[in-house]
């Protein structure tokens, strides 16, 4: 975080502080949450949640480093305390990104932020210092944490936001104000919860309502639901897709023997060929997200050809392709799941299968539960259970309750799978099939909602042998 004493941390946040021999101490370290992050000039922040309560840490963040702690009560160490920690806390990323003199890019959508956000924070960084989302910290503790690690130094600053209701995205954008807002796409991801697509999207364009007349909205040009957003902006629009009349575009999309996207990148300043290193086609939308951000920042098409060559993943469990020792694959995509990111992780695996088939290899598709889809759950889990069998994936696991059996039924009723499909209770379960059938050549997907927990099973069969259990959840 940039300097700041706690007497003008207090100001800011409106608390008292307490136990502060020397209120002009300043906090030059990290702004954390998690005791085990606390380093010396640090600030803790303290929360009470269902099982700890950050409170309880005090003594212990203090003797570790940290200049105070940001509470709701004194601890008898120095502390700033106030009504609300998690306004406070807001209120404070406010005024350090009001200080900054870093341009502020948000990004929000129902499948792919995380992975868009690493793509735009890698092209960025090859032209300046660059601070950007961890994960997917998006929500109104996670962003205003970011935001408070950038420094004097920091030129841009990726922000990803979440939402799970109307009005979320807008107290995000209040908190740090962005000058370019990107709009991925509007799905079913917690559709269960808004309601429908529509109030997702009236959600979601929130974003592109912050932006400031001098700011630039972009926009998916092939989901009409965010096209239409530019409506909502009195700020520059920038369309990206496969549309012809998208400002940036991709042209002659194809896929290598391994299943990574290349692609003609085009945008207003001119065209240049991409190969990604990330796999599956659907990042390529993901790329020009990325690319019309960096266009607008300035970049040279050339610049920003280069650096999404060269971009790797960043986050965790999210198509993390690792070949063992004996030629299985195994792709770890278990962070989260929703129709439309499983569905591109389907064809991802398919287009994987390719090379594999030709080396009497097969592809499995070990998916479970899909969450936070309400009336919608049943038709949306067939639907993927049909979409497995339409491209060909040889072997489907569905691995838990409910949900996996309508995966199962699903792609049964689609093709009369039989033994090409099959149900089973939970990770242990999958696991042991999977050890006992798994032969050189084979790829195998694992894929659900973060909930699930289905990582242990990539995790299990990654650690080799026949032996061992998974970490249930």
């Amino acid at each position: 975080m940039i300097a700041l004493s706690l007497a003008e941390i207090a100001e800011v946040v409106g608390g008292q502080t307490h136990d502060i021999p020397d209120p002009s101490v300043q906090v030059t370290g990290s702004v954390v949450r998690d005791s085990r992050e606390v380093e010396p000039g640090s600030l803790f922040v303290a929360f009470v949640g269902e099982r700890v309560d950050g409170h309880d840490f005090a003594e212990a963040v203090v003797a570790a480093g940290a200049v105070a702690v940001l509470g709701s009560r004194p601890m008898g160490v120095p502390a700033i305390v106030v009504p609300d920690v998690q306004k406070a806390l807001g209120a404070l990323a406010r005024h350090v990104v009001q200080r900054l003199g870093a341009t502020l890019v948000a990004l929000t959508g129902s499948a792919g932020k995380t992975s868009t956000k690493d793509l735009i924070a890698q092209v960025l960084q090859s032209k300046a210092p660059t601070v950007f989302t961890p994960g997917s910290l998006n929500n109104e503790i996670g962003l205003p944490l970011t935001a408070l690690s950038a420094t004097d130094e920091t030129k841009f600053l990726v922000l990803e936001m979440g939402a799970r209701g109307i009005g979320h995205i807008r107290y995000l954008a209040d908190l740090t104000p962005p000058r370019i807002g990107l709009v991925l796409n509007v799905g079913t991801a917690h559709i269960g919860e808004f309601g429908g697509r529509e109030q997702i999207a009236q959600a979601k364009g929130e974003l592109v309502e912050s932006l400031p007349e001098d700011g630039a909205a972009i926009l998916n040009a092939d989901d009409p639901l965010v096209r239409a957003m530019a409506s909502r902006t009195k700020a520059k629009v920038l369309l990206f897709g496969e549309s012809g009349e998208a400002d940036v575009r991709a042209e002659n999309v194809r896929l290598t023997d391994s299943g990574q996207p290349s692609f003609m990148l085009h945008t207003p300043s001119g065209c240049s060929d991409v190969t990604m290193r990330l796999y599956g086609e659907h990042h390529v939308s993901n790329a020009l997200a990325a690319a019309a951000v960096a266009h607008e920042l300035g970049m040279s098409v050339a610049e920003i050809a280069t650096a999404l060559s060269e971009a790797g993943s960043l986050s965790r469990w999210r198509m993390e392709v690792t070949e063992r020792p004996d030629g299985v694959t195994i792709v770890n995509d278990a962070y989260n799941a929703n129709p439309e990111s499983m569905r591109a992780a389907l064809r991802a695996l398919a287009a994987m299968g390719g090379a594999s088939r030709a080396k009497g290899g097969r592809t499995w598709a070990v998916l479970g539960k899909m969450a936070e889809l309400g009336d919608e759950a049943l038709a949306e889990h067939d639907a993927v259970g049909r979409l497995a069998v339409r491209l060909n994936v040889s072997k489907l696991v569905a691995v838990g309750g409910r949900e996996a059996s309508w995966l199962q039924l699903g792609a049964y009723n689609e093709g009369s799978w039989g033994e090409e499909s099959v149900h089973v209770s939970d990770a242990q379960a999958a696991v042991d099939l999977l050890r006992s059938e798994l032969r050189p050549g084979d790829v195998v997907l694992v894929k659900a909602s973060r909930s699930v927990g289905l990582e242990s099973i990539a995790e299990a069969l990654l650690a080799g042998g026949a032996q061992g259990e998974v970490d249930a959840r």
